[in-house]
């Protein structure tokens, strides 16, 4: 059964598939589910954020180092292809790279829409994972243009009418938005207070992630078999990465782990009927498989 089933996730640069959702996607890719992953862009504005990897050398070939790091992190979690597709990173807002016609927020809606449509008609995944719609914490245009076009693909891709050219139609069940719940967030400035270690937020950010609207989480995955597979993901973007960073490895294990070993989503168009909350991507489609 498990042959034919397709999970695919959008993000916006080498590194994000790490930090977002890894776990599950190991989880899946172990139980023999075609796991695909679509980055938008090479991360070519992506600073160096590793002191042990800031030289000259790095800095001239980063995007050729980015898309090497991307292909190990890859393989730790499971995705069995990577798409790229093909844009280039824009960027933060009001910086030149934002402005540049070839990037990623400065192309056509319609035509990167049209793109990922065609990877979705080919690769026939019954689940799509992209960024939610409010993304005010981090409102990196290229994570904002992700949303918008993974959104607009899940809803075209099954339209005969839409892109007749990215081949026949096929329609995703079931649309999540990949999330960090601000409840979790906030549980883990508190362990972090608790413990006396530095908080690695600003209040700036603290305000913001109090404030700001979410999403709810309608479905935990439990990813505790493969709670290591973010780390290690995340490690083998050295550039990216610091290994000492108090933000990705702060906590001590155990503390993590009595967080919860969950991966958290929010269901955001179902076909399929499944109740809420679920505990799996493919609720609801493992049951039609079986009909």
């Amino acid at each position: 059964m498990n042959d034919s089933l397709c999970l695919l996730c959008v993000h916006a640069h080498p590194d994000d598939e790490s930090s977002k959702g890894a776990a599950s996607v190991a989880k899946y890719h172990a139980e023999g589910i075609n796991c695909v992953l679509v980055c938008c862009t090479g991360g070519e504005e992506g600073e160096i954020l590793n002191p042990a990897m800031a030289n000259p050398e790095t800095l001239a070939r980063l995007p050729e180092v980015r898309a090497q790091e991307l292909a190990r992190a890859a393989e730790v979690i499971g995705y069995d292809e990577v798409v790229m597709l093909g844009y280039r990173d824009s960027g933060m807002p009001g910086t030149p790279p934002n402005e540049r016609p070839e990037s990623f927020f400065q192309t056509p809606i319609e035509e990167s829409t049209a793109r990922l449509v065609g990877v979705i008609r080919r690769t026939k995944p019954q689940v799509m994972a992209i960024y939610p719609g409010h993304q005010s914490m981090y409102p990196h245009p290229d994570h904002i243009r992700a949303h918008e076009i993974g959104l607009a693909a899940f809803h075209a891709a099954g339209d005969p009418e839409s892109f007749p050219e990215q081949g026949p139609p096929w329609q995703p069940l079931k649309l999540y938005y990949t999330l960090w719940s601000k409840k979790r967030m906030i549980a883990m400035v508190e362990k972090f207070a608790e413990l006396g270690l530095p908080i690695p937020w600003g209040e700036e950010r603290l305000a913001m992630m109090a404030e700001q609207p979410q999403e709810e989480v309608t479905t935990e995955v439990d990813v505790a078999e493969w709670r290591n597979v973010r780390d290690d993901a995340l490690r083998a973007h050295a550039t990216q990465v610091d290994p000492s960073s108090p933000f990705w490895f702060g906590l001590p294990e155990d503390v993590a782990i009595e967080l919860g070993l969950v991966d958290e989503y929010h269901l955001a168009h179902d076909l399929t009927g499944s109740k809420v909350p679920e505990d799996d991507l493919f609720a609801g489609i493992r049951q039609r498989s079986r009909l």
